[in-house]
């Protein structure tokens, strides 16, 4: 195992062993033809120590999976169940990803670098454990808007393209391929609960309780009885917060299963994800989500339901009514978390909560009944007031009237100086534009876009903070 040079900042761990016994399979990455460098977010390695590393060195770690000094010998393939559009589903698991590598970063949080499109596992079933180009792009620009506006995410920390023509029934194939590491605060998942829950492994339903309180919510002790109640009302009140994130970002992940519900909190897993361009609560992300259960207006009562799937999987280890009071923390924390997710993004300093709400409930409707588009809206009101350079016949209705009067009195809570502000229109991204980014990778190579838009979306970021 080499070392790193350079890299002072990096500072290893293995915390996964605690647990890696019944949580984990030992696994092997593909041996790829090819190891192209795509992308590589140097951004989100300094908060790690790994921004140093020359790209032949990230090949070799990324691509080719050598082990990074101190951190795990060999990948781990994690064990879940879960359930899928409502429908329990046991025969899941990591099935084209593991858990590479684990290592603190500089606020001293555990992190993790997990994959997707790293090759087969023992869960694979019949997926070749593979990851198209084109999926590994969709997830770059999903994870870079989403952490500029807020959101609690994992990052797109590589892309590198593995020169495999892999054949899929939702794209043209064949099609070129890659494998993505993703960055992020832990990569246990409601799912895994489920798992243990459903095998009767109380003990390891314990030992994982205690795991996820120690390394994702800070607590020296996770192993009393009341550590399970302690968790649901700890990931009840974090996933409030995603879905009320994803709301005020107009965001529509599109497969909200319980094996996609990391018990951090943090939002992850980006496959059929698409913003949606007006406050429309039918819009939809996955063309087989026919009924519309992961529609944008359910994305609060399914993120909700799979937190409940974490109370029922704790059942025999706690006691119920407490995990029912707990369950019932949802809604509350959902109702402040979205005022403050929504004025956070409009740019102005909270008041009262009666105020704050009013200014929520006719934002929201007003932007539902006149369909001007949630990124247009935003851009021109930054900071509670119509920009000069806004088109005033936009909002010149009755649809606008009760949120412009709800609107007097409040201030800013940023400066709008930045250059983005100065701009001619908001930074959105739409699926035509998603398509007109992935055109000219897949017909001649070029990078342009996509490099131009990442840095657009970090314009943004820069802007709202």
């Amino acid at each position: 195992m080499s070392s790193i040079p350079q890299a002072p900042l990096f500072h290893p761990a293995r915390t996964i062993d605690e647990v890696a016994d019944f949580l984990a399979d030992p696994v092997r990455a593909a041996d790829f033809p090819e190891t192209i460098l795509r992308f590589r977010n140097d951004r989100a390695a300094a908060t790690i120590g790994l921004d140093t590393l020359n790209d032949a060195d990230w090949v070799r770690h990324f691509g080719r999976f050598e082990p990074l000094p101190g951190s795990l010998p060999e990948p781990l393939a994690l064990r879940y169940h879960g359930h899928q559009f409502r429908v329990y589903n046991p025969n899941i698991g990591d099935g084209r990803g593991f858990l590479f590598a684990q290592m603190h970063d500089r606020a001293g949080r555990l992190m993790d670098l997990g994959t997707k499109g790293s090759g087969q596992t023992p869960h694979s079933r019949s997926g070749d454990g593979r990851l198209t180009l084109k999926g590994a792009v969709r997830e770059i620009l999903a994870t870079e808007l989403l952490e500029a506006l807020g959101v609690e995410t994992s990052r797109t920390f590589s892309v590198i393209e593995t020169g495999e023509a892999l054949h899929r029934g939702d794209e043209p194939s064949p099609t070129r391929s890659a494998v993505l590491i993703r960055l992020s605060h832990g990569h246990i998942r409601i799912g895994s609960f489920q798992r243990l829950a459903t095998l009767g492994e109380e003990d390891n339903l314990r030992r994982l309780t205690a795991y996820a309180l120690r390394h994702y919510y800070g607590e020296e002790r996770g192993d009393d009885a009341d550590a399970p109640v302690r968790l649901v009302r700890l990931v009840i009140e974090r996933t409030a917060q995603m879905a009320a994130s994803f709301m005020a970002a107009g965001f529509v992940h599109g497969v909200l299963n319980s094996d996609n519900i990391n018990v951090s909190g943090e939002s992850f897993d980006y496959g059929p994800w698409r913003w949606t361009p007006t406050f429309d609560p039918n819009f939809t992300a996955a063309y087989f989500d026919e009924q519309g259960l992961y529609a944008f207006g359910r994305q609060a009562e399914a993120i909700h339901w799979d937190a409940v799937q974490l109370a029922n999987a704790l059942l025999t280890i706690a006691d119920r009514d407490a995990l029912v009071e707990a369950i019932e923390g949802y809604a509350p924390a959902y109702r402040k978390a979205i005022v403050e997710r929504v004025l956070w993004r409009l740019g102005v300093t909270p008041r009262s909560e009666r105020e704050d709400i009013a200014v929520v409930t006719a934002l929201e409707t007003a932007l539902f009944a006149s369909k001007v588009e949630i990124d247009r809206f935003y851009f021109d009101w930054a900071g509670g007031q119509l920009r000069e350079s806004a088109d005033p016949n936009l909002y010149s209705n009755e649809y606008f009237e009760p949120l412009i009067r709800t609107l007097q009195g409040y201030a800013p809570s940023r400066s709008f100086d930045h250059p983005y502000w100065q701009g001619a229109g908001p930074c959105s991204m739409h699926i035509a534009e998603v398509e007109a980014i992935w055109a000219p990778i897949a017909d001649a190579d070029d990078w342009t876009l996509l490099e131009n838009k990442v840095q657009q979306i970090r314009q943004l970021g820069e802007a709202m903070w």
